[in-house]
């Protein structure tokens, strides 16, 4: 699967205090993240995590929180 949202930073100090989730990203046990969508109905932005053949939806932001974006310049 591939995603235009290449990376997504949550947190209003970029630097220091961020988390930073990247596709290709190892996390949770050997998972990798998968894809990174924005959900336009609810404005939020879900990240989904693959290990061996099975993706799975791991964690959801919504747009109350401080979100960074970085796009996939290659899609």
């Amino acid at each position: 699967m591939h995603s235009v949202i290449r990376k997504i930073s949550i947190g209003a100090d970029y630097k220091n205090d961020a988390m930073h989730y990247s596709i290709g990203q190892q996390v949770y046990g050997g998972h990798i993240i998968n894809n990174i969508d924005h959900n336009q109905i609810d404005n939020s932005y879900n990240i989904f995590i693959k290990k061996n053949d099975e993706v799975m939806p791991w964690k959801k932001f919504n747009s109350n929180m401080a979100i960074s974006v970085e796009y996939d310049l290659e899609y």
